[in-house]
């Protein structure tokens, strides 16, 4: 089977990759079409995360074998697509490059046969250009976490149970 999957930077502007690739190909095949696709050079740390409808990131898997301790992890290279991505569970996150944080959704489009003479993976359509410098990300406030309001001063720091000329 031949997955047909749309990799949309996450961006203000339209950017976005429609590629082929095989079911049983790894997870480091897809992060491979990904990088040339979008013409990284495919040298940083990636890591694709399983999600759910609302694209909220559960299972991260990333390319390298970051843990300190022994136990199984799941990584890009033993880790088939149709493991992770298929009809029931149609997306995933991607991200590229830890330092920049090259963000985008990978979701599967459809589900076709496997064409003679064609090989895989296969760049269907491109669109949009992709920028110089990674768009910038706008972080929500977490629900659950403290808030900050910055907007008050600080006030006096007489009221602390500390000396001043510590240093």
């Amino acid at each position: 089977m031949i997955y047909k999957i749309r990799v949309i930077l996450d961006a203000q502007e339209d950017i976005f990759r429609d590629l082929e690739i095989e079911a049983t190909d790894s997870l480091e095949d897809l992060h491979t079409a990904i990088t040339q696709a979008f013409g990284f050079l495919g040298e940083e740390m990636a890591s694709f995360y399983t999600c759910d409808e609302n694209w909220k990131q559960e299972e991260e898997i990333p390319l390298f074998d970051m843990r300190e301790g022994d136990g199984p992890e799941r990584l890009m290279h033993n880790t088939a697509l149709h493991e992770v991505l298929d009809e029931e569970n149609p997306k995933l996150l991607y991200v590229y490059d830890f330092l920049n944080m090259w963000t985008f959704f990978v979701e599967l489009a459809d589900i076709a046969d496997f064409e003679d003479g064609r090989s895989y993976p296969n760049l269907l359509f491109s669109f949009g250009e992709v920028p110089e410098a990674p768009p910038e990300k706008r972080f929500e406030a977490d629900d659950e976490g403290p808030e900050a309001n910055f907007e008050e001063p600080f006030g006096s720091y007489d009221d602390m149970d500390f000396d001043e000329n510590w240093n």
